[in-house]
């Protein structure tokens, strides 16, 4: 019964994950604490391994297709990777609640943002709605929709990168809620780019989470993960099918959706933590 729990609570990681790009290790953690019983701080191993493992399923298709933006992501992931270690030291003495709370509402915030931009004429594929907004943008694109990478542009997502690994060393998410709006609402990503990219940067940066974890000589059921392993590779299956059939303004609506729901599910844990 706890592997069939185990693999099925993989499968909605992973659906997550494939459909959106991130939320993969917002929804792990609070499974496996809730639903199988597992400590909080093995959880956050446990859905670094998990979230990490599933993404590679979701980045390698993608990345040979050529969906990836590899230079934007790579700037994240190693900003990601430094902050990841940080976020795990940071853990053993930050109030839990409390950080969980100014998280959700950060994400209430990112949820607004891209359902406002849902809304907006998509013109290109890869370009930014209106001229009005490539303006005030930090990160601007050509006409071939190539990211110009000027130092405003680099500073703007390493800052992003860091708080992303920070955030995944904290609470054992892989970042994806991070990482989709910031590429989206900030350097003009389409969010199907966008979602390829960001399972490219959560693969790394997980990475450097269970590094830090075991190096902190932190608990890791190694039987648990490839259960989780299992479900989140049947899940990333279905959700990048439902993501193809969907049209970037109503996945992005899906994203909003989620994450508003997530956001609600973390402050009522919050509150009774």
């Amino acid at each position: 019964m706890a592997a069939a729990l185990a693999i099925s609570f993989g499968c909605i990681v992973g659906f997550a994950l494939g459909l959106t790009g991130g939320g993969g290790g917002v929804f792990a953690v609070p499974l496996l604490v809730y639903g199988l019983g597992v400590a909080p701080r093995e959880a956050v191993g446990i859905s670094l391994a998990a979230v990490g493992g599933t993404a590679i399923s979701g980045a390698l298709p993608r990345l040979l297709r050529n969906e990836v933006e590899l230079r934007t992501g790579l700037f994240f992931a190693v900003a990601g990777m430094l902050g990841a270690p940080v976020g795990s030291y940071l853990s053993k003495f930050l109030p839990g609640n409390v950080l969980l709370a100014c998280f959700a509402v950060l994400m209430f915030i990112v949820a607004f943002r891209m359902w406002q931009k849902s809304k907006a004429p998509m013109v290109s594929a890869v370009v930014c709605d209106a001229a009005s907004d490539r303006e005030r943008s930090s990160c601007q694109r050509d006409e071939n929709g190539e990211l110009i990478f000027t130092s405003k542009c680099a500073r703007l997502l390493v800052l992003t990168g860091l708080a992303t690994g920070v955030l995944s060393g904290l609470f054992g998410v892989g970042g994806g809620f991070v990482i989709v709006p910031a590429l989206v609402l900030f350097s003009g990503m389409h969010i199907h780019r966008a979602i390829a990219t960001s399972l490219f940067v959560i693969v790394l940066i997980s990475a450097s989470g269970v590094a830090s974890h075991f190096v902190g000589g932190k608990e890791f059921p190694l039987a648990l993960t490839l259960e989780f392993l299992v479900g989140g590779f049947t899940g990333m299956w279905l959700g990048g099918l439902l993501a193809k059939r969907l049209k970037g303004p109503t996945l992005q609506k899906v994203f909003a959706t989620a994450v508003v729901l997530v956001a609600a599910f973390v402050i009522v844990k919050s509150t009774l933590l």
